[in-house]
Parts: C-alpha cells; structure tokens; sequence
C-alpha cells in the first residue's frame, strides 16, 4: 500500500461562521486553529495548508474564567530603548476585540510561512454581521 500525500487538487476548502458569543477564549481558538490547520480531514499533512475557512461573529462577547480580564497582558515593543507596552485583556476586548481572538489562534499554529497562510484564513467580526454571506458558510457547532 503506498502512503497517500495530497495535492492542491485535492484541497476541498468549505467556509464555515462560528458564533463566539458566552465561548471561552481558549476553548474555542484551539478548535478554531485544529479547523484551519486541516487535521479534521483524512487527508491532513503537516507540510500543507488544507484546512477550512473560519468566520468568527461576535467576538467581543468572548468570555474568560478566572481574573484573566485583568490579569492577562499582551506585549508589543517599539524597537526603542523602553519601548515595551503592556495591554490587559480587558482593555483589548474594549478596543479591539478581534485582535484577542487573533492572538490566541496565532499562538496555536506552526511559527512558519505555513501558518501564516492558515491565519490568512480566519475572518474575525467583532458584530453579528460578516461580509461573506456570498461564500456561503455554514453554521459550525463546536464540541465545547
């Protein structure tokens, strides 16, 4: 029996919207990211992108256990001498709360050119609403 490796024809791509509203932030980027890498088809491989499109609605009403709101910073430095800013995550979901989800997902995929192309994929909407009503995404019950 020889060892099936897929080719980019082999790709089938479907779009799916999941609703983050009263999620839990880990929870769900975890299963976000095992979507996006493709490990849910029989024909996962590590070296390729083949996983689905995401769109997350509502993700400013994400949720968190424990302090976290204010406990949970995110770092970013200028590249000056003391340049180092720290945000809490509650005043990241107030300002921009896609960025949140973002981080956590980028987080769980591979630090390589492979998984920025699967982050490329994700389409984060703070509201109800999303501009891809013309692909045609079909609602995704998450297991948790």
């Amino acid at each position: 029996m020889k060892t099936f490796s897929p080719t980019p024809k082999d790709i089938d791509r479907q779009w799916f919207v999941v609703d983050a509203q009263d999620q839990i932030l880990g929870r769900l980027a975890s299963q976000i990211a095992h979507r996006l890498r493709g490990k849910h088809k029989p024909e996962f491989a590590p070296h390729m992108d083949n996983g689905d499109f995401i769109v997350v609605v509502n993700c400013e009403k994400i949720k968190v256990t424990g302090a976290k709101m204010a406990d949970k910073k995110y770092y970013r430095h200028s590249g000056w001498v003391g340049g180092l800013k720290t945000t809490s995550l509650g005043d990241m979901l107030a300002d921009k709360p896609s960025r949140v989800l973002m981080a956590a997902v980028r987080g769980m995929l591979p630090k390589n050119r492979l998984g920025r192309a699967m982050l490329k994929k994700l389409k984060v909407y703070a509201g109800p609403e999303h501009p891809h009503t013309a692909q045609n995404p079909q609602p995704l019950n998450l297991p948790y």
